[in-house]
């Protein structure tokens, strides 16, 4: 095979329409998430509520559609009750799932006014673990119903007249997790889950609910558990989740930037079985996955086993990502818009802090990670229609996979703005790579950018004193040639090549 890549795009090869809430992402009580996150009273870029508006900027700059909270693991041992009302009697409690004080200073009611200001909507997860289907009907009653009950009158006594309308909700959190607080088997988690969801839609009926898939593709039980929990609450639920992270802890990166072709088959995979339930059942709805926690995750695993338990808002899951982190993460997009007509929602996990693209310092700065970048690119620039890309690609073989295209690509149509963008990552190491994109289909178009975020060392990384180490440019080599793209993709580079068309 040469070592050039080919790609051809056609306007009718349709994938399916993007979700926006496929940029979806997540904040959970989890380290400085919260405390220290978002939320900073006395900073001196706190507004009124106490919410970092420096944060919220690099936040409103993703354009993040839905935020995913309080859990995680936390929400399993979490009492939605301590995290309203007034803030001087709310209870602190021993936060045993990352065994902190939680102080419960932050609840659902601030969440939900920091997410109007963030112009994101709200997905919440209800307590499956220490609870059931009674506290999930009540929260759903709290937050959605008008007034004239009792819970919904006590959050018109809490400041808010009008009701939250929180239309998308988790059926608890990695159910079949050992490190889970009231941990089930498949089963035991399907029947409540159906139960909890049954009385929820009773409730209100407009909510899309999802059912706890695996805690990630090495789990024993996947994938019977998906299978047997769709079996039991097929009628009541809309989404499966998938959960998966990634690191490179072998330092071994052509293997790394290999490993969302495990998330390509793990995303079939679910696909196959929401599918084979459907069929069982003589079902007519399909069953889309919400891909609610995926990210890279290993950096800041030694250095959390050194922490004091019991502390508020300790540094926890504070990754510090690289270069390299950042190309996965562009692959890991690619992933999924890849299956944009089954993956209809995402949460990259988290957004501040914890495992995220956007960090602080407590009472000082806030900057972007490595991986703000391609998050940002996909979420302003990947709305739209996914195409089928058809690849021609040099490959190579890794430790794990074999025939690895040099070449991850996918293009997202976006009629209504008269676009076409191809999203690329090259995962050659050593040597740019010749790339040849075939739009014939669309006509007459020209080039509005092509932008590229690439660094000579794959482990360079952005920080405090350097937020700015690691940035994109938009001096790429693309050009248009006739009814082609003509670019040369850096080593180890993402790509975001723009074009307008006539």
């Amino acid at each position: 095979m040469s070592n050039k890549a080919k790609m051809v795009v056609d306007k009718d090869f349709k994938i399916g329409e993007v979700d926006k809430r496929i940029y979806g992402s997540f904040i959970e009580h989890l380290g400085r998430a919260v405390y220290g996150g978002i939320y900073e009273p006395g900073h001196e870029s706190a507004d009124e509520q106490g919410f970092r508006s420096d944060v919220m900027e690099l936040v409103r700059g993703i354009d993040v559609p839905i935020v995913r909270y309080p859990g995680g693991n936390f929400v399993s041992g979490y009492n939605w009750e301590d995290g309203v009302g007034p803030v001087e009697s709310r209870p602190r409690r021993l936060e045993l799932a990352w065994r902190t004080v939680e102080p419960n200073l932050f609840g659902l009611n601030e969440f939900i006014d920091w997410c109007r200001k963030a112009d994101t909507e709200a997905m919440m997860a209800v307590n499956l673990g220490t609870r059931g289907p009674d506290e999930a009907r009540q929260l759903v009653e709290y937050s959605n119903h008008p007034s004239g009950t009792y819970l919904s009158d006590l959050r018109i006594q809490h400041g808010y007249k009008q009701p939250h309308n929180i239309k998308t909700w988790c059926l608890g959190n990695e159910m079949d997790g050992p490190w889970q607080i009231g941990a089930k088997t498949a089963a035991e988690y399907g029947r409540i889950a159906n139960e909890t969801a049954k009385v929820m839609k009773w409730v209100d009926p407009s909510l899309e609910l999802v059912a706890c898939g695996s805690s990630n593709l090495g789990m024993a039980t996947f994938p019977e558990w998906e299978a047997t929990v769709l079996d039991l609450c097929y009628a009541n639920v809309d989404y499966i989740s998938l959960h998966q992270y990634y690191g490179n802890r072998d330092k071994d990166s052509a293997n790394f930037l290999a490993q969302s072709m495990g998330m390509d088959s793990f995303i079939n995979t679910v696909i196959s079985t929401a599918d084979y339930i459907q069929a069982k059942k003589r079902g007519k709805k399909k069953i889309n996955l919400s891909f609610d926690e995926w990210n890279v995750w290993y950096h800041s695993n030694e250095a959390d086993k050194k922490l004091e338990p019991w502390t508020v808002a300790p540094p926890q899951l504070e990754d510090i990502y690289n270069h390299e982190d950042a190309l996965l993460v562009g692959c890991m997009l690619i992933s999924m818009l890849k299956r944009a007509d089954r993956v209809k929602m995402a949460c990259i996990a988290q957004l501040v802090n914890v495992i995220a693209p956007i960090m602080t310092a407590n009472g000082g700065a806030a900057w972007k990670q490595t991986i703000y970048y391609p998050y940002m690119h996909a979420s302003i620039f990947g709305r739209g229609t996914a195409l089928v890309p058809l690849i021609q690609s040099p490959k190579y073989d890794a430790k794990d996979y074999t025939d690895v295209p040099y070449l991850e690509a996918v293009a997202v149509h976006n009629e209504e703005q008269g676009e076409v963008t191809i999203f690329a990552v090259n995962r050659n190491l050593t040597e740019s790579l010749p790339l040849a994109a075939d739009l014939r289909s669309f006509g007459n178009f020209s080039l509005i950018e092509h932008i590229v975020l690439e660094h000579e060392d794959l482990k360079a990384a952005n920080t405090l004193e350097r937020p700015d180490h690691v940035t994109p440019h938009n001096k790429g080599s693309a050009v248009v040639a006739g009814s082609s793209i003509e670019a040369s993709l850096g080593k180890a580079s993402w790509n975001v090549i723009r074009l307008k068309l006539a």
